[in-house]
């Protein structure tokens, strides 16, 4: 992978971690919503999440605050978010920084 390919992920990671879900205080990212982040070579953004729970009353905006996110990163094209609720989330998906934050450590 290329310097620049690199700084554009390192990018979208940063701009995912400005998206909070309303009822926790971790970004998205730490929380472990996000299974997968793909850039192709047209700098096309696929992103699979989930949600700490199916039935999320703020789904919505989660899904739109992060394609906002993403968009406002520069270089990045189309963006397309895609729910996903396989595997399940779960506490273990939880980075370090996050499980500090909620007093799991």
């Amino acid at each position: 992978m290329d310097k620049e390919f690199l700084q554009l992920e390192g990018n979208i990671v940063e701009a995912l971690k400005t998206v909070y879900d309303p009822e926790i205080p971790v970004n998205i990212y730490d929380l472990g919503l996000i299974y997968e982040l793909e850039v192709d070579n047209y700098n096309n953004v696929d992103i699979q999440m989930t949600l700490t729970a199916p039935n999320c009353p703020v789904a919505d905006d989660l899904l739109r605050d992060v394609k906002s996110a993403v968009q406002t990163v520069d270089g990045v094209q189309k963006v397309v978010v895609q729910l996903v609720f396989d595997p399940p989330w779960s506490q273990e998906m939880l980075s370090e920084e996050a499980k500090l934050e909620l007093g799991f450590l």
